[in-house]
């Protein structure tokens, strides 16, 4: 029977493990002494320092991503006990054991919980996830935006390109070119900015591409896992409208003639 870190005083971790991309995944067991407050990042740091498994095997270190530490870079998503999320704010303590890791499959894996999300960094370069300025000199004080499009703008800025929207969909999959949850609202946000809606055109025929917002299901399975509350329907919803907009002002002609 499953019992909580704090009753057994060591937590057990169950570890799927690949060292490669060729190779195949197998299961391995820890068991390191508890202390307070340990979150899962520091379960594995204990691994990392002594990396000898359940049975008292020498092994190598378990790899994983992270950086930050406090749930802004989004480096350290994983699946834990079935969820995918970030470890390092997973306190031990929330999860009953064995505490069961593995890497996120919506991903390429590159060994044990490391994966590679260039998938979702590509699209983010597709959609033009950024404000394009010239850097080369003083622009001077930007153009206000108004409070209401400031609030929607804040909200969606927290995005941290975890992956997790992606983990949780069923849209993004092997079979499927699917962008995922992440890049639309990053469009969303970006036509917002008043410097950056110069490139909505851009951004909106990005997502009627391939792999674009047409192939979103809406399962909203993203905005339930987001670890940062983003309202991820609400941003795909207003741009499948926009890119309607877009299409039909596209296909008819602009109605502002050039002089």
């Amino acid at each position: 029977m499953s019992t909580t870190a704090t009753e057994t005083k060591t937590i057990k971790l169950s570890i799927k493990r690949q060292e490669n991309p060729e190779t195949s995944s197998y299961w391995e067991e820890f068991e390191i002494p508890y202390r307070p407050n340990m979150n899962i990042i520091s379960a594995l740091m204990e691994i990392q320092r002594n990396p000898v498994n359940a049975k008292g095997q020498k092994t190598t270190p378990v790899t994983w991503d992270a950086s930050c530490l406090e749930e802004v870079c989004g480096a350290c998503s994983m699946v834990i006990n079935g969820t995918a999320r970030q470890s390092c704010t997973a306190l031990v303590d929330q999860y009953e054991q064995p505490i069961k890791l593995e890497p996120m499959s919506t991903f390429p894996i590159v060994r044990d919980l490391q994966v590679d999300r260039s998938f979702m960094f590509d699209n983010l370069k597709r959609v033009q996830a950024w404000v394009p300025i010239d850097g080369t000199y003083d622009l001077g004080p930007g153009p206000r935006m108004p409070e209401k499009k400031r609030q929607i703008a804040y909200e969606l800025s927290k995005c941290m390109s975890c992956g997790v929207c992606l983990e949780v969909c069923p849209n993004v999959n092997s079979k499927s070119n699917f962008m995922g949850a992440a890049p639309i609202s990053q469009v969303r946000l970006f036509n917002l900015h008043p410097t950056g809606s110069m490139s909505k055109n851009e951004r909106l025929d990005a997502l009627m591409g391939t792999g674009g917002i047409a192939e979103c299901g809406m399962a909203q399975n993203c905005v339930e896992a987001c670890p940062k509350g983003i309202p991820l329907t609400t941003s795909i919803a207003s741009m499948q409208r926009e890119t309607t907009f877009h299409m039909f002002k596209s296909f008819f002609g602009s109605d502002h003639e050039v002089n």
